[in-house]
């Protein structure tokens, strides 16, 4: 099968080889030369502009879009479309917010191009070890997709499909993601207990590994965990600033909407936001209310 692929970053670049290697052709592009001609190198057809890509694919064309969410992916489609015909069908592989893949599709549609969205969770380990794919959009779209979700998947039986009509597959990444959120905030929290407790004298790295193993908290996360307290135990030089991606924003809002309550997703959002308060005001005024109201000490800088 060909495919275009739009946008050859690390996971873009990794899917694209993974397809090269499965037998599809894979005709890529992205904004700066040499990025294609990395992916050049790796088995990908190099395309130089959008222009150049959808003249190197068959009509119909099977675009897939691998670049940031937002503006990036509404600015692509606004240069696509002129160039689209009907019976294009456009993948939108990010992490857009469900609600504007609703929109985008509803645009494209009135243009004969249908739009699938697919959710794509394995990152950098993707190209080795498969991608888990939720698909979601028109039956007969992703049909037309699924040589290629086949391929990327871990086994052509296992870590995909079609999740729902069109919007489901980034809705149902988003609350992966969010889920995400607060596995990852267990686990630092609960290592961060074990570093704290002194007099049992624990190497973390050592804890990470027992767990991995017939442990009800293994998982892919904790192997990651034990790597990296393997490499640096006192994680120096790590700054403690969390970024989020806005996943775990967009899953506590469509909980608040729904009605769900989901607190340990909404709290490990908050605690992203917090780590990347260096001097955190709120804590100097809880210091102060707590020295005013029962006369506890307060400590001073410097």
């Amino acid at each position: 099968m060909q495919v275009g692929l739009v946008g050859l970053g690390r996971m873009g670049a990794n899917m694209a080889e993974r397809l090269v290697r499965g037998g599809h052709t894979v005709v890529g592009t992205a904004r700066h030369r040499e990025v294609v001609d990395a992916a050049v190198a790796r088995g990908v057809v190099g395309a130089y502009s959008l222009e150049e890509m959808l003249q190197k694919l068959p009509s119909p064309r099977v675009l897939w879009l691998m670049i940031p969410a937002g503006d990036p992916v509404d600015a692509t489609l606004n240069e696509l479309l002129p160039q689209l015909a009907a019976g294009d069908l456009i993948v939108d592989g990010g992490n857009s917010y469900y609600k504007d893949t609703l929109r985008r599709s509803a645009t494209l549609a009135a243009k004969g191009i249908p739009y699938v969205d697919v959710g794509t969770s394995g990152g950098i380990w993707g190209l080795a070890e498969g991608y888990s794919l939720m698909a979601g959009g028109p039956v007969d779209a992703v049909a037309r997709i699924t040589p290629l979700l086949t391929t990327l998947a871990p086994a052509p039986d296992k870590g995909w499909g079609r999740v729902g009509p069109t919007g489901a597959g980034h809705f149902v990444k988003m609350v992966h993601n969010g889920i995400e959120y607060g596995m990852m905030q267990a686990y630092a929290e609960g290592f961060s207990i074990l570093k704290h407790k002194d007099a049992m004298e624990l190497d973390l790295a050592q804890v990470a590994e027992i767990w991995r193993f017939g442990s009800v908290v293994r998982s892919w996360l904790l192997d990651l965990t034990a790597s990296a307290l393997h490499e640096n135990p006192e994680l120096t030089g790590i700054k403690p600033f969390v970024v989020d991606s806005g996943e775990g924003r967009w899953t506590s809002t469509e909980a608040f909407d729904l009605d769900v309550p989901a607190p340990v997703i909404t709290l490990s959002l908050v605690e992203r936001i917090r780590s990347r308060e260096a001097e955190s005001f709120g804590d100097k005024l809880l210091a102060v209310m707590r020295a005013k109201f029962g006369g506890h000490a307060v400590e001073h800088e410097g």
